[in-house]
């Protein structure tokens, strides 16, 4: 009997230190990666079947998202990076939203790189297999650039695996 009283301890314990937040705050940040490494079936992994993304025109779906993203993960295509600043969750954890800063390098018609900064809004929906995935995401670019306190999201260490 002990022994399952430890077993129930050990798994309450483990559900207690589970931060809903702190899962959606990884996974933010490897999808970045994802795309920062040019890996497009990873990038495919990170969206819900029924994501929509919205930029200058509305894109549904895996497979069309991921071919107007392709041009992140051409080899000679412009980069994109982003972290989260903010993650909520809502109380019944089926949602979450997660709003940050974006960067966005690319080559001018010169050939000079340029650089332009913006914030994000993802929405993640927790699936049953106990992974978060992308349903809504939006961004807006700032003419003005980021503050310093959100550039350095960018370069912030994180402690996701």
């Amino acid at each position: 009997m002990k022994r399952y009283g430890v077993a129930i301890l050990a798994l309450v314990s483990a559900a207690a230190a589970a931060n809903p937040a702190d899962e959606v705050r990884c996974r933010e940040i490897g999808f970045s990666k994802s795309i920062e490494s040019k890996d497009i079936e990873a990038f495919k992994t990170f969206l819900d079947p029924d994501a929509r993304f919205i930029s200058n025109r509305p894109r549904r779906g895996i497979d069309e998202i991921a071919a107007g993203w392709s041009r992140f993960t051409a080899e000679d295509g412009p980069s994109i990076r982003w972290r989260p600043r903010f993650v909520e969750v809502l109380e019944d954890g089926s949602l979450a939203l997660s709003v940050g800063v974006y960067e966005a390098i690319g080559k001018d018609e010169d050939g000079n790189e340029t650089r332009s900064y913006g914030s994000f809004h993802s929405t993640w929906r927790l699936h049953d297999d106990g992974i978060w995935r992308v349903v809504f995401d939006a961004g807006d670019t700032w003419p003005g650039g980021p503050t310093e306190e959100e550039l350095a999201l960018l370069d912030a260490p994180d402690d996701c695996d």
